[in-house]
Parts: C-alpha cells; structure tokens; sequence
C-alpha cells in the first residue's frame, strides 16, 4: 500500500518514530478520507509498559491514538484489534464507551495495529477528584451508581445483532473459570526465587466456587476489569463520562463485572482502596447491597447468586495481581509494587472468605 506523505504531516518534536511515525499515520489518515493538516498539540496520556495512547489535533478536530507498549508483547496487536472491533461494535448503543473514528488492524502500517478514537472528557478517580466530587457525598455514591449502570446497560446488549458472536466462548464460560486460575496461579512458579503462593484458602475458594457455580445464566459482554479506575467521570456530576481499558472484555457472564465492581469497591483504611486514590479515601460509595439494587433497574437477570461472582472476582484477580508479587521476586517488578499488590490479594481473599460463610 502505497501512503502520500506530504510536507503537512511532519514529524511532531518529542514524539518517538519507533512508536508512532505521524508521517505513515498522516498518510493512512488521509486514505481514511479524515480531515487533512499539521498535526498539532501532540501529548501523551500514557506509555511505559502499557498501551501507549497520544492525543493531537488535525485539521480541526481532536484525536486520541492508542497502539500497543513500544516493545510489544506476543499477543499486543490482538488485544488492540479486538479492542477496536468491540468499541465500534458498540458506537451508537447507549453504552458508555470511546469512540472510535477509524481502525487499522494492519500492523504494517506503522509497526503496530492501532485506532484513534474521540477524546474523553472526563477525570479518572485514581489519578483526581475534584473539589464538587470531593465536597459532596451524595456525588460519590452517585458516581458507584453510575458505574454499576453503565455496566448494566453493556450485559443488555445483544451481542449477536452487532456482529459479535464469535468475539468469546460463551459455552462453559463458569465451569472453565477456577481451573483457568489455578493453572495461572501455577505457572508463577516460573519466576526465580518465589516461595509459591502464601495466600490463606486458595484451593477452598476454589473448591467452593465449583461447588456453588450457577447452572442457568446469560451470556452477554463482559468488560472484564470494571473497577472505578477504569472509568472516566463527568466534571460536572456523578456520570461516566466512558469505561475505559477494554483488553479483558470478552463474551461471558456479564454478572461478573457485577460482581468485581462490588469485589474492588474500595474500603476506607485498606490497602486496595488506595488503587482509588483520594475516593478510595474519602468513600461515601453505595453498599453492595444498593449496587445489586440499582444493576436490577437496567437488567432482568437473575441476581440472587451476586455473592456467588463477588467471591468469583475476588479469587480471578487475586490471582491476577499476585502475578506481579511472583515477577517482583524475580527482579521483573518492583518489589514495593509486587508487596502493595500482594497485600490487595489477601484482603480480595478475606473478602471472598467472608462472603463464603
């Protein structure tokens, strides 16, 4: 494919070439039949190890650029295909989510597949809170509620109209979760120097899971990782303004981002409240009593085994986080970040623990 690369789509200062070559991409864009010009106000919004995401202006109109880390891993550019497929599946629903403007599922043309999507305006709680939001209790519980709608609304989508019937394995979707896990967990062993998993009650919570797995449910899309830092929040009030970070989304059980949302609320004094920053602080979050409560005036699925996908979560991302305690032992993460993480694991198992009883 050949791109017209012309004098208005020069290199922005700062930007690495290896990640982002503006040229290539000025070129597809004009292919794209995107408004052409200089590419201006170039700035990151993320990098390092994580997908990389830069936003600019051309020809009049905002852009935000998402490709995957600079070193990609094996499975990067699948993870950012499939994000593009489910964000433009979903335009147009009334679910809250970035909208993405054009896709280039062609790793060639810049090294990386990559989509550019609206800008977000919005705050993400872990990183700000701002002064209405921190002053009024009433607005954060509104912001809990707000999350458990927009995932509500999601699991209400038909999948199959919008051309997403082979975007997951629904067919065994539960019964495949604790040995997945297990097997995870396993694996960690690869890393040097790891005394194994020092987590109270793994197998247990395992053996309790399969025991009292639901046998109806379903099937429906999952964000998969629908805690309060993966969403974006209104300036003006308690909304989702869009839930971001979709690379664990999938076609599952949607009852189980109930049930993470509720596993990741964060409490006030523990460890994994400060994954939230200052609302993790302050709380004034719904109960999950009130979450359940409202989840049920967006969605008619059952909801009497919530306790059920809690537990579900809070083992799936125990396990996920210890992950990172295991690499730290082998020097691959920082061992402050691999303590930190390890400590939110064992309180997600006391979690799952009490819920048990």
């Amino acid at each position: 494919m050949v791109h017209n690369v012309g004098m208005s789509v020069a290199q922005p200062v700062g930007v690495d070439r290896e990640l982002v070559d503006f040229a290539l991409v000025g070129g597809w864009m004009d292919e794209q039949g995107l408004p052409p010009g200089e590419f201006e106000d170039v700035s990151s919004l993320g990098g390092g190890t994580q997908n990389v995401m830069l936003r600019f202006r051309r020809g009049g109109t905002d852009y935000v650029l998402r490709r995957g880390p600079k070193h990609l891993r094996a499975k990067s550019n699948d993870v950012i295909r499939r994000e593009a497929r489910l964000l433009g599946a979903i335009n147009g629903t009334d679910v809250r989510a970035p909208r993405v403007i054009a896709a280039c599922p062609d790793e060639s043309v810049i090294g990386a597949v990559f989509y550019l999507m609206e800008p977000i305006t919005g705050f993400n709680p872990s990183n700000e809170l701002p002064e209405l939001h921190a002053g009024d209790p009433a607005i954060r519980k509104g912001m809990g509620l707000s999350a458990v709608e927009a995932i509500a609304r999601l699991g209400a989508l038909d999948y199959e109209a919008l051309g997403l019937s082979d975007y997951g394995k629904p067919d065994g979707f539960l019964e495949r979760q604790v040995p997945r896990w297990l097997g995870e967990l396993e694996s960690y062993a690869a890393n040097e120097g790891y005394p194994g998993p020092q987590i109270p009650g793994v197998e247990q919570t395992g053996e309790w899971l399969d025991r009292h797995r639901p046998t109806q449910w379903t099937p429906g899309i999952l964000h998969g990782d629908c805690h309060l830092a993966n969403m974006m929040f209104s300036y003006d009030g308690p909304q989702v303004a869009a839930m971001v970070d979709w690379e664990m989304s999938t076609i599952g059980d949607p009852l189980l981002d109930l049930g993470w949302q509720i596993a990741t609320r964060p409490e006030p004094g523990t460890t994994g409240a400060a994954l939230i920053g200052k609302l993790g602080a302050v709380g004034g979050l719904p109960t999950p009593e009130e979450m359940v409560a409202h989840y049920g005036q967006f969605s008619d699925r059952d909801l009497s085994a919530v306790p059920w996908y809690t537990v579900l979560a809070c083992f799936k991302l125990g396990i996920v986080l210890e992950g990172t305690h295991a690499r730290a032992f082998a020097g691959k993460a920082p061992k402050q970040v691999g303590d930190f993480l390890h400590a939110i694991t064992l309180e997600l198992f006391e979690r799952a623990h009490r819920l048990m009883e």
